[in-house]
């Protein structure tokens, strides 16, 4: 055996010479051998141009290498243009379809609530104290009482702006607070109802006009104070009086030139807690304002701290303020005012207070009674009542509050189940309107307020995820709220036996003799005196001037209603009532969205303490 083996493929593995060939052989065998297999078999263009000489290639056509793939420069060509074509012509589509009138499907019209509610926020316009901006859209209005406070040598300080409180001229500060508190909150809870309708703006400009005038009134840069200014003007004509003063006189307020005295109040536990709980609630709608808001923060603990340390009522038996806006409690205020307060600052000793139980029974909290459930500029229990429930649906902040707050919580359940048809708590008119005051005269600022609480405690239930409460063993659904507060600002509208609309400008049907001095005096350059005006309050002809968005008093028990200019029973408005009438209508206004559900809530630090952080990885 051969030493180098064999192929194991059959042959021997070392070359023989003898068969070895010349390279040229080698080649023309090898060309053969190609030849032979290009006939045999068709090849691509790439590998004949490998193997063909060059007689014999085919004509080269031209490729472009993509990376991935090799395509014909020709197709490659038709490929980009096609697709800058149809880019080409689809901008053109564009182009013409932006151009193009578009029909766009109508808003729908606004509810007459978003309508009432753009009237009733101009009444307040018509109502401004001082130098009046050039924008305030009242044509009629012009600067008036530029003196104030600074013409009392007694008081001789700036006392300049606020709001006249109805068709006079007086600034009484305490239902002037309440108004502001109860626009505040109804900012605080529909700010974005108040956005989308374009009212947001203006209101907070409402806000601050009071407010600026408030933190005149006392001395709100100082941590404790003494006194306070309760009232700018005098009107008590019981006693046969025949001087100068803002309910003997009938005329404009920019042509009063008597003297209007400075009510001061030592001790005011009711005026200044209500004016503490104004500008807490201000503080927070105005809380991206922070130097304001501060401002006014500071000025409610100082408030607060002068009712709890010169405890009175503000107006005792014989004061001026006594015949007009007479407070009967200051318990009531101080639940409220600790309620604003703890929301403004999350001091947590205002919600001790606020929960107090003695402050509750002397607040009227387990009374019952006539009045229960009556909510108004003197008795603020029902609303600080739904306040704090809001704060046990939301928080739940539980020991040691919980105890006092379960039981407002209760009493709301048990108010608002007053206020339904199904129980007799109390009469309504053959028209249909709740008569809260129990036929007295004046009727509406309460039935607005009234609107205003079921209807923010039925959004608080729904943004609670409760569909209703129990009245006894009878469960009922916040739906049945919102349709009590329907009605009542629907008979308030015009759906009433009278067709009027007690909202001046709104509808075709409404009071045209409003008992209201600027509007019932034309502005014609004439300077009407005291007495000079009596002519045009006892004119039988209608007001010249619109005071459009004033509620008046409103209809008497049997649905009548007399449109009178004397007769403020019938035909004056006031702040107060106007506040909850704006509160009402911008809660009413569309089903969503609802509350704000956090805002309120800004200042308050977190319930819990925060769980500690996790102790740190472990290691062996």
């Amino acid at each position: 055996m051969s030493m180098f083996g064999r192929d194991p493929w059959g042959g021997p593995l070392e070359i023989n010479a003898a068969d070895s060939a010349t390279d040229d052989d080698r080649s023309r065998n090898l060309q053969d051998f190609d030849r032979a297999a290009i006939s045999s078999r068709d090849l691509d263009e790439t590998q004949q141009s490998w193997l063909l000489g060059p007689s014999e290639q085919k004509k080269k056509k031209k490729y472009v290498d993509l990376g991935c793939i090799i395509v014909s420069r020709k197709i490659f060509a038709w490929t980009v243009g096609t697709i800058l074509a149809a880019g080409l012509l689809a901008g053109l589509i564009t182009l013409i379809v932006k151009t193009l009138p578009r029909h766009h499907k109508p808003n729908p019209p606004p509810d007459n609530y978003t309508l009432a509610l753009h009237k009733a926020l101009m009444f307040f316009n018509a109502q401004r104290s001082g130098p009046l901006p050039k924008h305030n859209n009242i044509s009629w209005r012009g600067n008036s009482c530029m003196k104030d406070g600074l013409s009392d040598p007694s008081t001789h300080r700036n006392l300049v702006g606020g709001y006249y409180d109805a068709g006079d001229a007086i600034k009484f500060n305490f239902p002037q607070s309440f108004s502001l508190t109860m626009l505040s909150w109804s900012v605080i809870e529909y700010n974005a109802k108040y956005e989308a309708v374009g009212e947001l703006d203006h209101i907070k400009e409402i806000i601050k006009w009071g407010t600026d005038y408030l933190l005149k009134t006392f001395n709100s840069s100082a941590d404790s104070i003494d006194k306070i200014a309760a009232q700018i003007g005098v009107g008590d004509t019981s006693g046969g009086s025949t001087s100068p003063n803002d309910h003997y006189c009938w005329e404009r307020p920019e042509d009063i030139d008597y003297l209007r005295p400075v009510y001061e109040c030592h001790s005011c536990s009711d005026l200044a807690a209500e004016m503490a709980a104004a500008l807490a609630a201000a503080s927070i709608v105005f809380k991206d304002s922070k130097t304001y808001s501060q401002k006014l923060v500071h000025g409610a603990k100082t408030l607060f701290k002068f009712s709890r340390d010169q405890r009175g009522r503000y107006s005792p038996r014989g004061s001026d303020p006594s015949h007009f806006y007479n407070s009967t409690n200051y318990y009531d205020e101080y639940v409220w005012g600790g309620a604003w307060l703890y929301y403004a600052t999350g001091n947590s000793s205002y919600l001790q207070l606020a929960t107090t139980p003695g402050i509750a029974k002397h607040a009227g909290a387990f009374w019952g009674g006539p009045d229960y459930g009556v909510f108004s500029w003197d008795n603020k229990l029902a609303g600080a009542q739904v306040l704090l429930s809001r704060l046990r649906l939301f928080l739940s902040p539980g020991y040691p509050y919980e105890d006092m707050l379960s039981t407002y919580h209760n009493q709301t359940s048990i108010i608002m189940c007053s206020y339904l048809p199904v129980f007799t708590s109390f009469n309504r008119t053959k028209g249909g309107l709740i008569q809260l005051n129990h036929g007295r005269p004046q009727p509406l600022q309460y039935v607005v307020n009234a609107a205003f609480l079921a209807t923010v405690y039925s959004d608080y239930l729904e943004a609670a995820d409760t569909p209703g409460w129990y009245c006894g063993p009878n469960f009922f659904s916040i739906d049945v709220l919102r349709e009590f507060a329907k009605t009542q600002i629907d008979y308030i509208l015009g759906k009433n036996p009278q067709k009027m609309s007690y909202v001046v400008g709104f509808g075709n049907h409404y009071p045209r003799h409003v008992h209201h001095r600027a509007a019932s005096i034309p502005k014609n350059r004439v300077r009407y005196n005291c007495k000079g005006g009596w002519k045009w309050r006892d004119s039988k002809k209608p007001n010249p001037n619109t005071i459009a968005g004033a509620m008046v008093a409103g209809p008497d028990k049997h649905d009548g209603f007399r449109d009178v200019r004397t007769n403020y029973n019938y035909t004056e408005p006031t702040l107060a009532g106007n506040a909850g009438l704006v509160a009402a209508l911008v809660a009413l206004s569309s089903e969503k969205p609802g509350i704000d559900k956090n805002t309120i809530f800004s200042a308050v630090p977190p319930m819990f303490p925060t769980p500690p952080p996790p102790p740190a990885p472990w290691k062996p």
